[in-house]
């Protein structure tokens, strides 16, 4: 018990947690604060941990799709500066927003347990796909949302659509376009219901991560990574872990159509679904793996490895 102590004692005060500064992100980092108040009395004690927020430049800039201003990182590197410079000690991330692997000198010290990590189809009227009519517009800036949506439905206009999930709703009501999709978890965090139709995985395989809360902190922090590991959730870092393996054995860019979903089975056997497309959606290469969940990396990697020899030539992956 001394020795618990001692340890919550001897992280900083106040233990500060940096944030992006959205809705959603505030509500995350608000979770991983109620996770370590939970953990001691000296954690719950007034002003022991405080949220940093910061504004990234996936934030600010909001018209231009990602891959034409620098991809997915855009949400975390001002918030890796924060924790290099010593302005926040950890990172609350959407661990589908965090390329893979990290830099030098961060590691990932906890994954919070995992919300629905399923996408929402929102139309502005109607209950599907199959309620679109020809030449609709949907609006997506996600290359996997882009291809799989045209694998199915070819005949719709998609259309750039960023912003966070307030914006995206306004201006799906504004007209701006007829459908857009959401992922369920931030609509679940937010407490949004209702709001449109959950696509199944075999219809629009998730992103890496999606539904995911990882805390980034320095490599050389040991006391504040042996409390983190506390509040750590082993089956969602699994599943996490085995789904970024994909990714970064396919390697490709921002621009490149990903799909990774990893779960454990009844048995606590680790299954894996990913998949690889054309930026139309015309050809789509999907495979599955399944293993035991001490084998999530190596399954992962050969996951992405066989994609990557499938789909060859077809996709420019450094596009």
């Amino acid at each position: 018990m001394n020795d618990l102590k001692d340890l919550f004692s001897s992280l900083p005060r106040p233990l500060r947690i940096g944030t992006r500064s959205s809705k959603l992100a505030l509500a995350q980092a608000e979770e991983l604060r109620r996770c370590l108040a939970g953990l001691s009395p000296t954690l719950a004690a007034p002003g022991a941990l405080t949220l940093v927020a910061i504004s990234t430049t996936g934030d600010r800039v909001k018209e231009r799709p990602l891959a034409d201003i620098g991809g997915k990182g855009l949400f975390v590197k001002e918030l890796e500066e924060a924790l290099t410079s010593g302005m926040i000690d950890l990172a609350v991330h959407s661990m589908k927003d965090v390329p893979a692997p990290l830099p030098p000198g961060f590691v990932i010290g906890c994954f919070l347990e995992r919300e629905d990590p399923r996408d929402v189809l929102v139309l502005r009227s109607g209950q599907g796909l199959a309620d679109l009519a020809a030449g609709d517009r949907i609006g997506t800036s996600a290359p996997r949302r882009q291809a799989q949506i045209l694998a199915l439905r070819p005949d719709l206009n998609v259309i750039p659509f960023r912003g966070n999930v307030d914006t995206r709703l306004r201006k799906l009501r504004a007209g701006e376009a007829d459908a857009t999709v959401l992922a369920l978890a931030g609509l679940n965090r937010l407490g949004v219901e209702d709001v449109g139709v959950t696509l199944d995985p075999e219809v629009m395989l998730p992103a890496s991560g999606q539904g995911a809360i990882g805390i980034e902190v320095r490599e050389q922090d040991v006391v504040l990574r042996a409390v983190l590991a506390r509040v750590n959730h082993e089956a969602t870092a699994l599943c996490v872990t085995a789904e970024r393996a994909v990714v970064e054995a396919l390697g490709g860019s921002c621009r490149t159509p990903v799909g990774a979903w990893a779960r454990l089975d009844a048995a606590g056997d680790l299954v894996l679904d990913a998949l690889v497309a054309t930026f139309d959606g015309a050809t789509l290469w999907r495979t599955s793996r399944k293993g035991s969940f001490h084998e999530g990396i190596s399954l992962g990697r050969d996951a992405g490895q066989e994609l990557r020899r499938r789909a060859g030539t077809a996709i420019d992956w450094d596009a």
